[in-house]
């Protein structure tokens, strides 16, 4: 498939779960929209996680300083810190 905004995929996707929901296309064209949409939805979980991997958050760690850190990293120290303000 050529490349392809997101945005688009997913409409795409969208398109194609209304259609075979539909119950009216015929079993050789609802496997081939089954292919499709599977091609798109990983195109658009590749995208995903692209983006993800992309983002930084700027956090406060313990001694109350901000620094940069991955998404997942920030997410597991934001946590982390909220366990830890519930037990004092």
């Amino acid at each position: 498939m050529a490349e392809i905004k997101f945005e688009e995929a997913l409409k795409k996707l969208e398109k194609i779960v209304e259609e075979l929901e539909n119950g009216e296309l015929s079993l050789d064209e609802a496997l081939k929209k089954y292919q499709e949409g599977i091609e798109l939805s990983r195109i658009c979980a590749s995208r995903l996680e692209n983006a993800k991997k992309k983002i930084d958050v700027l956090v406060k760690n313990k001694k109350g300083e901000f620094e940069l850190k991955p998404f997942d990293e920030a997410k597991i120290t934001s946590e982390e810190e909220e366990d830890d303000s519930r037990t004092d």
